[in-house]
């Protein structure tokens, strides 16, 4: 008997359905070593050897595969081509080997076919020692972080606290759009536009103002409404002539199909999937569906940093376009994409479907709806990906106004696809079409206006990280790896420095931003992006045998060792969490009570803390809304244990009021009950009403 060790138990059972019955396929259920929680679990005197365990949740599997070995001829390693999957065939050959000499082979695949398995059992391979190192290394550096960090920020500020080497730029990302979001004020600005017509008959022409005499505007326009005002007065009873009408087409070339980063984003912007919610519905997709009465995996590989795809995939491909697309869709030739990464982690494939004939419509009866919407948006893309590119035809207007004193020159553009190519698949990002287009018009044509309107916008802060622009600034600093996006943004929400706001966006906590300053202050290299990236492609160049991992660590930690031994001298607790007085006192025993930060952000204790335990809650969020269940307390937003927001009222626990939804402080008028506000309508709270109202818009 065989024994193929894979890490899934879904990927174990949809392999077995392709082997014969000399096969056996087991599955190791993820890691079964690791480094011990309770304590640092380095041998740092000797050059940092790690001290593996087996977990407790473990120790039953791996008696299961001890016992299935045993009556094995060949042990075959199946785990994923990555640097923890070589990690995780490591560890198993060393527990199989610690009784007797096992007859071990390690097979890759990026897809889960019975093509892609039978391939992979002809050509076995040797377990790839520098993955694995790489993967020690990037252990090791993370735990030492963790485990020395902490308990500074502990002593600093307070305990349950947590640091880690990759997630504490990302959190200062966020913290620093935040400051930047709070400090921001906006500026009034003025935008002109005219509309022109050549004969009263004819539609009209809007047209932007966009340059005075020689001078371009800027983006935002014209600065006072007394400017704006004058020079719509200045030119209100002018005619314009036009100085070009110009069309030109222009040829837009498919994105190419997607690797973890940009299927994160885009899941993220389309269906608000976060990225862990997408890995989720990835691997899921990975491992296998049953589709009639086969079972087989559905995409490739969804970690993977390449755009690279295979010569039998690109065949395949261009087979279906051609049997069921018109000609004038085809490519005369396979197009291809560069790598994105300087240093692309592990030779991947880009994420396709594993067959180009399981059309959407055709697996969606085998799927869940989310499953359903990423399968459908993967197999696009990688169509979308060989067929021709779309045609443009833009056309630009530009009509320049003389007075006496100055020329404005006005412009209006109009874009129309007139081939659509490959948005006949992929209308993702498809131009918006825009109905009518420009009167015929020429150079030197005369155009009257027939009205000027003069808009007031505000410049608007920046925007929020969310997963898609976080992942996507990580990116563009190298920081992270295809394995490591989705667990960097899970990690802050867990230790509860990040909080999502109503837009899904990333919304640094109180105590985010503690964490984020002092580690800004004291530990810049920890937190550099710089640095971080340079590790990262030290690590990279671990896996590629380039450079040994215990110089990339030691390089690491003797510096990151000596500053933090200082620190705990030069750092005071009051640098960072001064007492706060407020004007109350304690009404168990007496004593001032003060402001205190703990896990969820600040609260009110009593100064004579620990033989006094009285605390009550800040309601430092107080809305000015009477609570419409007591009609006593005032509305107060909260936050749960999960990071959520929710509305309460200040009296709890004497009344239990708590809705997702803002009320609005009014009653509906059919039921009585009271009011709540969403994005776009005011409704009645009640279940049973159905009062609803548009919302007004600022």
């Amino acid at each position: 008997m065989n024994l193929i060790i894979v890490e899934s138990p879904t990927k174990a059972q949809t392999i077995s359905s392709f082997l014969k019955d000399d096969f056996k396929v087991v599955s190791s259920k993820g890691h079964i070593r690791d480094l011990p929680k309770s304590t640092l679990g380095i041998d740092i005197e000797n050059n940092f050897t790690p001290h593996y365990i087996i977990p407790v949740k473990a120790r039953k599997t791996v008696n299961q595969l001890k016992k299935e070995a045993k009556k094995a001829k060949k042990i075959i390693l199946a785990t994923d081509e990555d640097r923890e999957g070589e990690a995780i065939a490591w560890h198993i050959a060393q527990i199989l080997n610690s009784d007797e000499i096992k007859n071990f082979e390690r097979i890759v695949f990026h897809e889960i076919t019975k093509e892609a398995i039978e391939k992979a059992l002809q050509n076995p391979r040797e377990i790839d020692i520098s993955l694995v190192n790489a993967q020690q290394a990037r252990r090791i550096l993370d735990r030492l972080v963790g485990y020395e960090l902490s308990p500074f920020l502990w002593k600093k500020l307070f305990r349950g606290l947590s640091a880690g080497r990759v997630q504490s730029p990302a959190l200062r990302l966020i913290v620093e759009r935040e400051k930047e979001r709070q400090s921001f004020k906006p500026e009034e600005y003025y935008t002109l536009e005219a509309l022109f017509y050549k004969d009263k008959k004819d539609q009209t022409t809007a047209a932007l103002l966009f340059k005075i005499n020689d001078k371009l505007l800027s983006k935002n326009g014209i600065k006072t409404k007394s400017q704006a005002e004058q020079i719509k007065n200045e030119i209100d009873k002018n005619t314009g002539t036009v100085l070009e009408f110009k069309k030109e087409t222009s040829k837009r070339s498919p994105l190419p199909p997607f690797i973890t980063s940009t299927l994160q984003q885009t899941a993220f912007q389309l269906f608000r999937y976060s990225a862990k919610k997408t890995m989720q519905i990835a691997q899921s997709l990975y491992e296998g569906k049953k589709i009639g009465e086969e079972t087989f995996g559905l995409i490739t590989y969804m970690r993977t940093d390449s755009y690279h795809l295979s010569e039998t995939a690109l065949k395949n491909c261009h087979q279906f376009i051609h049997q069921n697309f018109d000609k004038i869709y085809w490519l005369n030739t396979f197009r291809t994409f560069k790598y994105r990464s300087r240093l692309a982690q592990e030779a991947h494939e880009a994420i396709r479907p594993t067959e180009p004939n399981l059309t959407p419509d055709k697996v969606k009866p085998y799927l869940s709806k989310e499953e359903y919407n990423l399968y459908e948006l993967i197999w696009r893309r990688f169509i979308a990906s060989q067929l021709k590119e779309a045609e443009i035809e833009r056309t630009e207007v530009i009509i320049e106004v003389k007075t006496e004193n100055n020329k404005y020159f006005f412009k209006s553009t109009l874009s129309k696809l007139t081939f659509d190519g490959f948005f006949k698949v992929y209308p993702y990002n498809k131009p918006k079409e825009i109905e009518g287009g420009f009167p015929s018009l020429f150079p030197k044509d005369v155009l009257f206006i027939k009205e000027i309107n003069l808009k007031q916008h505000f410049s608007q802060p920046p925007p929020r990280y969310n997963d898609a622009s976080l992942i996507k600034t990580l990116e563009n600093y190298g920081i992270g790896r295809p394995s490591t996006y989705a667990p960097i943004i899970s990690v802050l929400f867990e230790r509860g420095y990040v909080v999502r706001d109503e837009n899904k966006s990333l919304m640094p906590t109180e105590i985010g931003v503690l964490v984020a300053d002092l580690l800004t202050q004291h530990f810049p290299q920890i937190i550099d992006y710089n640095f971080t990236s340079f590790l990262e492609e030290e690590l990279d160049k671990i896996a590629l045998s380039k450079t040994d991992w215990l110089k990339v660590v030691k390089d690491f930690y003797f510096p990151f060792k000596k500053n933090l031994e200082q620190k705990y001298s030069e750092v005071s607790k009051e640098d960072f969490l001064p007492k706060e007085k407020i004007d109350e006192k304690c009404p168990l025993c007496g004593n001032d009570l003060i402001v205190k930060y703990g896990k969820y952000g600040k609260f009110i204790a009593c100064s004579n803390w620990p033989n006094c335990k009285y605390t009550k809650s800040l309601n430092n969020n107080e809305l000015d809304l009477v609570c419409p269940i007591c009609k006593k307390g005032k509305i107060v937003l909260k936050r749960n244990k999960k990071g959520r927001f929710f509305y309460a009222c200040s009296k709890y626990p004497d009344c239990n009021f708590a809705s997702s939804l803002k009320p609005t402080g009014e009653l509906c008028p059919i039921c009585q009950s009271y009011l709540v506000e969403t994005k776009t309508k005011i409704k009645c709270s009640n279940k049973d009403c159905s009062y609803e109202q548009p919302k007004k818009q600022n």
